[in-house]
């Protein structure tokens, strides 16, 4: 299995074919909802050296101070779908090369990671808390007071941080994508087998 060093090289995400596994290690930054929709709408996002600091987390973690430091208690990715109206600008407003999250995102993020050259990282049969021992310090949180510990941003450093799996590569294939197209191929042949009818009609559930 792969560990790229942070911030991951044009080359190495390249290099990265879609559904491998990997790890990451190095600078991190972490954010949710709020983040994304204060860099866009509002222009506030935090002071940081976004070339040095270029992977994006989506978490909300479980944070607890310990006298003048921060500790992770647990880091559970969230589902980074969510943040899809907002994704692309995000990624080409900070030149992002990095994203890890949990699920997969759009099409529009997926361009605009693949003229970024970058991947997004999706978790698979990880807990939060098992994340948590792999983030070796603490370096800086940013708009706590305003934002609370869950959606303010903390800057990570992590070691051999993951494993995940490669859902969007550098060339803007979507590995979710592909596996549902495959799998409505397959539909007709495993329809076929089970004697379903070729006229019948699943049931449709609206929201």
């Amino acid at each position: 299995m792969k560990n790229i060093r942070l911030p991951m090289s044009p080359e190495d995400a390249a290099g990265l074919k879609l559904g491998e596994m990997v790890t990451v290690s190095g600078m991190l930054f972490t954010g949710r909802s709020r983040f994304h929709i204060r860099a866009i709408e509002d222009d506030i996002y935090p002071e940081i050296d976004y070339e040095k600091i270029n992977c994006f987390f989506h978490v909300g973690p479980v944070m607890r101070q310990n006298g003048d430091a921060w500790e992770v208690v647990s880091c559970e990715p969230t589902s980074s779908i969510r943040f899809e109206r907002y994704g692309a600008d995000v990624v080409r407003k900070f030149n992002l090369r990095t994203l890890i999250g949990k699920t997969t995102m759009g099409q529009a993020t997926a361009q605009a990671l693949k003229e970024t050259g970058g991947v997004f990282l999706s978790k698979i049969g990880l807990s939060g808390n098992a994340l948590r021992d792999q983030v070796k310090k603490v370096h800086e949180v940013h708009f706590l007071d305003e934002l609370g510990k869950t959606e303010c941003t903390w800057i990570y450093e992590v070691d051999h941080f993951g494993p995940f799996f490669v859902a969007i590569d550098a060339s803007g294939r979507n590995y979710f994508e592909e596996l549902a197209a495959e799998a409505n191929a397959r539909m007709p042949e495993v329809e076929q087998d089970l004697d379903i009818p070729a006229d019948y009609r699943y049931t449709e559930v609206n929201g």
